[in-house]
């Protein structure tokens, strides 16, 4: 695990040469304490809450690998069996999510406030992608991040994505109305999917850039809304409406991004011919479509 892109995932990256200074690398990681990281530099609450949950979600996570393997069920599909013991190539979607101003928020609220209201919306975006067939890979803070196709491996796993970060944002809105009326602040999420072949292992690790890539789409999303690249929109073309948002330069991403943020579903299915692209619908033409209705 690379120390810098961790902490980048968790919008804490200052910290990278204080922790390198502190000689803390991804063996030392798992332990750190409260009282380490204040060491280390961390003084602000909210970074240390964020850090601290990242560490206990690693800390199970590297308990998970080392533990005994479980006996295999039988009525797990064949398929599946094969492909963890191969990590054979397949079309994942991998999603990212995560709050925004999770700082600001944390810095408005004691500490048993902020995990409440940080466990209480994880707990619902990870219902949203198990509803969907996903499989949440990590909890990262106050974000986490979801894969589509595995473990096992569905023919609309960018649809179940993109229908998964919906929800979402759905599942933010009772709680959102909730807190308004005792003065709590709204929380809004920044969501991005994104796919294409490549190699994942026995537990559900992802490599290459594809997961590298999710995340840069999902910083450029503005609040509330859910951007996508235009593989994703190519295989859910015709099932939502979105709105072109121009091609990107990427950090970390060689060749520029044609985003698409994704407004709604359409209410329609495909055309014959699932793999045919289909033009998207952007806010004007949705608008002209509601005006002739």
């Amino acid at each position: 695990m690379d120390l810098g892109d961790w902490l980048r995932s968790l919008r804490v990256e200052r910290y990278e040469a204080a922790f390198r200074e502190n000689e803390i690398d991804d063996t030392v990681l798992p332990n750190l304490t409260a009282e380490d990281l204040k060491d280390s530099g961390v003084g602000i609450v909210g970074h240390r809450r964020k850090l601290l949950d990242a560490i206990a979600a690693l800390r199970a996570d590297t308990k998970a690998k080392t533990a005994p393997a479980a006996p295999t069920s039988a009525a797990q599909p064949t398929f599946a069996k094969a492909a963890e013991a191969a990590g054979e190539r397949r079309y994942l979607t991998i999603m990212f999510c995560d709050l925004v101003d999770s700082t600001g928020i944390a810095t408005r609220l004691d500490a048993e406030e902020w995990r409440d209201l940080v466990n209480a919306y994880l707990d619902d975006a990870s219902a949203a992608v198990t509803e969907m067939g996903g499989h949440v890979a990590k909890k990262l803070g106050d974000g986490l991040m979801a894969l589509f196709g595995y473990p096992l491996a569905h023919e609309n796993d960018a649809e179940r994505a993109a229908r998964a970060a919906l929800s979402i944002q759905r599942a933010l809105a009772n709680p959102n109305r909730k807190n308004a009326g005792i003065g709590k602040p709204e929380l809004k999420t920044r969501i991005g999917p994104r796919n294409r072949p490549r190699g994942d292992g026995c537990n559900g690790e992802v490599y290459g850039d594809v997961p590298n890539t999710a995340a840069r789409v999902q910083a450029r999303a503005e609040p509330g809304a859910v951007l996508m690249t235009a593989q994703v929109q190519r295989q859910v073309a015709g099932l939502f409406v979105v709105e072109e948002r121009g091609c990107h330069q990427l950090k970390g991403v060689p060749e520029p991004v044609t985003l698409f943020r994704l407004i709604r579903a359409s209410g329609g299915g495909r055309r014959s011919g699932a793999r045919q692209l289909t033009p998207f619908v952007g806010r004007e033409e949705e608008m002209a479509m509601l005006m002739r209705r």
